[in-house]
């Protein structure tokens, strides 16, 4: 909702915020009276009052009052001040002439002596004081310190602030806060110490936590890998702890299988000494199995040990929405090119990484950012966005149109090609245009969401005739360039330095002209261009002397420069690293045991850097490869959540042998960078949270409930 509402004098405004007067509660002195200005753009109509007995809530008898289109109040009387700001209020941007409709409800509070401006950031002071002793000036100078801004702006109007930096430090704080207060309203229970625990913990996140670790694994559904895990909800059935049902996987019409569908071409990858043909894989009993039973799997009396590599598995954005369902997951088998096998697990309990995951924190509700490949949810963990492609129509991928009908349950559905078979027992379905862009809605604007290469090398394209460094732009699967703000670009306007560390990555780069590409891209070394996000980015044109620079700051090789800096003490306070593709547990070219056993070593080497106590580190997948998996998963956008997938955070301070039930998804490793280095909030993290919670869903978590600082020392 918007339109445009009216801004009182300025003049009006600044003798509101010049008169307030300071005072215990409101009757210390009956002729006083207090003003101010309720900010964050401006609240209107929010019920604000004299909070005589400081317990965070407009109780009757206390003087109250609402607020005017540019938030501002008088009240008789001086004291605390307490705001109430429900679903019959208003945020109005004066920068804009937005008016926008509260949905979530909030309290700000603010300090007696010190509520000319009340916002979240005064709430956030006045929390703090409230386990400090009351000392304002303490609170003051510790907010505005992790903030990076000068102890005097903190109370000041943050609309009228002058400098772009301090301004959007604040807006994004602001914003921030508001959330958490929003999530702490929602709670019910004691809201001020709901609050008060939050902000704790997020000073204490940056007290305590000096470098963030995300290491990146691939297509692992959490059933598959974790579904045994005691105290998660695991497998139904299965688990005892498991909170939730296996439907029946069903037809592509809406009828129950009697039987999983073959793994079509066999469910062992080809070249191995273990061998499961699709002709064993006939008929078996429609509900998850183990793949690693010692007894062999599904009766066959073949063993498929972790040491095997499966057939991979269709995982597309399209497919993935078609197997939820809606939220029903009972469509994994029907919509595979994998058949049956998308209904597998293993036993997790013989990892390395289990065993970790026993010692600190597992997290077993949490979802992948984007619904569908690697890709797509490369490029969602670093911007919370899906990369957009200008001009699809006109274009070398113009032929690269997904073509979906949206059903009468809202979910889109690709188009049955031609041959598809009426029943996923007679073959894998078959579809008219599944590829690489999405479907045309009529809006002009198409956007990535199945794999397309690097603009730059190293790309899975050959190079372009006008320059080695590019990738050929006349094939439909390169990607333009993009541009759009991700979080390396948040991380460096704030002066945090970071890197994205890739196995394989010299190697690939050495490879840039294509001259020994079958080398890089198989057999023991293999490079996965798509798995890159930042190489899709103008700031890192391998042409320009800025890009190789940042490049050379920024895009770094596993072997030769991650051990040694985490040896060092040396890792930049955001590390990202991905494992080359033998390495990283994705079906088809790598097996479980392997990626378990690296992972676990890095995470062993790591705990050996001198960077360790002050250290998280989050181990997650890009997405569930195809796996089922029977959690509900929460709507929200467009893009996301799709299908839940394994976490484990690994740090002194992480909880230990704890299941953190806790929502989040991809993007909560961005929201706890945010939080930590108190960054500007990407916009695609807003979108997510206010869809949730249209849809009437929980906002997304930032991991810090993993976490405990209550033991520091």
């Amino acid at each position: 909702m918007s339109r445009a509402f009216r801004l009182l004098p300025l003049t009006a405004l600044v003798a509101a915020s010049m008169s307030a007067c300071g005072g215990s509660d409101s009757n210390s002195n009956a002729s006083a009276s207090t003003s101010g200005v309720v900010t964050g753009s401006y609240f209107e109509h929010a019920k604000v009052c004299i909070d005589s007995n400081n317990n965070g809530k407009c109780d009757s008898g206390e003087a109250s009052t609402y607020t005017d289109a540019n938030g501002a109040y008088t009240l008789p009387g001086s004291g605390a001040i307490t705001v109430e700001i429900g679903t019959d209020a208003f945020r109005n941007d004066p920068a804009t002439g937005a008016h926008t409709a509260i949905t979530r409800p909030l309290v700000f509070r603010a300090p007696a002596g010190a509520n000319a401006i009340v916002s979240a950031i005064s709430t956030e002071l006045a929390t703090l004081m409230d386990t400090n002793g009351g000392d304002i000036n303490a609170a003051k100078t510790a907010l505005a310190a992790r903030l990076g801004v000068t102890v005097d702006k903190l109370l000041e109007d943050h609309n009228k602030e002058t400098d772009a930096t301090t301004k959007a430090a604040l807006q994004a704080e602001i914003d921030q806060a508001i959330d958490l207060i929003a999530d702490a309203v929602s709670s019910g229970g004691d809201v001020g110490k709901a609050v008060r625990d939050s902000v704790s913990k997020r000073m204490a996140l940056v007290d305590n936590v000096k470098t963030i670790v995300v290491i990146y694994a691939e297509n692992r559904g959490f059933d598959n890998m974790y579904g045994l895990f005691p105290g998660a909800n695991g497998i139904p059935g299965v688990n005892p702890t498991s909170t939730g049902t296996a439907v029946a996987q069903k037809d592509f019409d809406g009828s129950v299988l009697p039987t999983l569908p073959p793994t079509w071409g066999g469910l062992t990858a080809a070249g191995q000494s273990v061998t499961v043909t699709q002709a064993q894989t006939t008929g078996w009993a429609n509900k998850p199995y183990q793949i690693d039973n010692p007894a062999g799997v599904n009766g066959t009396g073949v063993v498929v040990p972790q040491s095997v590599t499966t057939r991979d598995l269709v995982h597309r954005f399209y497919n993935n929405q078609m197997q939820i369902n809606g939220g029903k997951n009972d469509k994994f088998a029907a919509y595979s090119d994998a058949g049956g096998l998308s209904m597998g697990y293993y036993d997790g309990s013989k990892m390395s990484m289990w065993n970790i995951a026993k010692q600190y924190t597992l997290a077993d509700n949490f979802f992948m950012g984007a619904f569908g490949g690697s890709f797509l949810n490369h490029q969602y963990l670093i911007c919370a966005c899906a990369p957009v492609y200008p001009n699809a129509k006109s274009s070398p991928a113009a032929n690269s149109i997904s073509k979906v009908t949206v059903n009468a349950d809202g979910i889109p559905v690709l188009d049955a090609g031609t041959g598809a078979p009426t029943s996923a027992l007679s073959g894998a379905p078959v579809y008219a245009k599944d590829s690489t862009l999405t479907a045309d809605d009529g809006s002009g604007v198409f956007y990535a969401v199945n794999t397309m290469q690097p603009p730059y090398q190293p790309s899975g394209n050959a190079v372009a005739s006008s320059n080695p460094a590019y990738a050929d732009p006349s094939k439909a699967t390169t990607m333009p360039t993009q541009s759009t703000t991700n979080i390396g670009d948040l991380l460096t306007a704030k002066g945090v330095n970071w890197a994205w560390y890739a196995g394989a990555w010299n190697s690939a780069l050495a490879d840039a002209p294509n001259t020994t590409r079958s080398v890089i891209y198989s057999g023991t070394v293999q490079f996965q261009p798509h798995h890159q996000p930042f190489n899709y980015y103008s700031r890192f044109d391998p042409a320009t002397t800025n890009g190789a620079t940042e490049r050379a700051a920024h895009l770094k090789d596993y072997d030769a420069a991650f051990l040694q800096d985490a040896a060092a003490g040396k890792l930049p306070p955001v590390t990202f690293y991905k494992p080359q593709g033998n390495l990283n547990q994705h079906p088809g070219y790598a097996n479980v045991a392997d990626g378990d056993a690296h992972i676990a070593k890095v995470i062993a080497q790591l705990q050996n850097s001198p960077q360790w106590k002050n250290m998280v580190i989050v181990v997650t997948y890009d997405e569930n490869g195809g796996f089922y998996d029977h959690a509900t998963v929460p709507k929200a956008d467009r893009w996301g959540p799709g299908t839940r997938i394994p976490a484990i955070i690994v740090s002194p301070f992480a909880k230990k042998g704890f299941v953190d039930h806790t929502q989040y998804d991809t993007a909560s490793v961005l929201r706890l960078i945010t939080h930590r280095f108190a960054l500007p909030t990407l916009a695609g993290l807003k979108q997510r949270d206010d869809a949730l919670v249209t849809n009437g869903n929980k906002p997304m978590g930032d991991l810090t409930n993993a976490l405990d600082f209550s033991q520091v020392q």
